[in-house]
């Protein structure tokens, strides 16, 4: 990569394979961007000099992405919430804390629209990382296998599921199976609600001959989608064949794809199915 430093877009990368995805299309595509991070929470992005900021002084680093020429910015990647140090905090950032920390104790979507309100009023465009990368989000289809009527029925039970979780802002994914809800995503996230299910999950399903299960995936109800969109990997699909599950459904246009051809490939070796479901479909 060519480690560019200045240009009209600023990648506001985390942790995960995400980044690194963006920041190969953004080179192969010659656009000029800038990779900046948080402190605390390398992107590992290769051939990447990455500019490093902090909460305490965001007022400054918004400042620095403009004077780069930056006027649209892509956040990508996970992150937690950092620890402040009240020392650090500069006079113009300090005035936003009020509003950050209200954000904060209301939960992670408030306090996502409450950094994109910050940056929209300095003048830069929030998009989402389909603007650099369409084929990321799958829109509806199948992309693999064949689910059968009664996964089709647990999906739908989970999609509600996650529909209840959402809303109060507790998690994104959720596993049933013969109805049954087996498990849902908490803080501990997808991998360890998977793991979990590979430990116990075979002794919760009533009909050990009946259907296997999914794990559903969606974003929250009211979300703002150009930032913390729900993301599928090679490693779901192996833990989720180790949960011993039939297949895995998200929302159509609500879900990253990371490494799809090779998602399809080991889901195929797995003989799961890939379902990109439309949040319209009936029960």
């Amino acid at each position: 990569m060519s480690g560019k430093r200045n240009g009209g877009l600023a990648l506001i990368a985390g942790t995960g394979a995400l980044p690194g995805l963006l920041a190969g299309a953004l080179d192969a595509q010659g656009e000029g961007f800038v990779l900046a991070e948080m402190e605390g929470f390398p992107a590992s992005v290769a051939g990447q000099d990455p500019v490093r900021f902090r909460v305490e002084r965001l007022v400054p680093f918004l400042d620095d992405l403009l004077a780069r020429g930056v006027r649209r910015v892509v956040f990508a990647g996970a992150v937690r919430r950092p620890r402040l140090d009240p020392s650090a905090i500069d006079a113009g950032t300090a005035a936003l804390l009020p509003r950050l920390m209200a954000a904060m104790q209301a939960g992670d979507d408030a306090t996502l629209r409450a950094v994109i309100g910050i940056f929209e009023e300095r003048g830069l465009e929030v998009v989402g990382a389909e603007a650099v990368l369409p084929e990321l989000v799958p829109g509806p289809g199948i992309l693999t296998g064949a689910p059968t009527e009664a996964d089709s029925k647990d999906a739908a039970r989970a999609a509600s599921i996650v529909a209840a979780l959402g809303s109060v802002d507790v998690g994104q994914g959720a596993v049933v199976a013969q109805g049954l809800c087996l498990a849902v995503e908490a803080l501990p996230g997808t991998d360890a609600m998977l793991d979990w299910v590979a430990i116990t999950g075979a002794g919760l399903r009533p009909d050990p001959s009946g259907a296997k299960g999914v794990f559903y995936k969606a974003p929250k109800p009211g979300q703002d989608r150009r930032v913390d969109l729900p993301a599928l990997g090679p490693e779901t699909v192996a833990r989720a064949a180790a949960a011993g599950l039939a297949g895995i459904v998200w929302e159509a246009g609500g879900v990253i794809c990371l490494s799809r051809a090779e998602m399809v490939a080991d889901a195929e070796a797995a003989g799961l199915f890939l379902w990109a479901r439309d949040p319209g479909t009936e029960p």
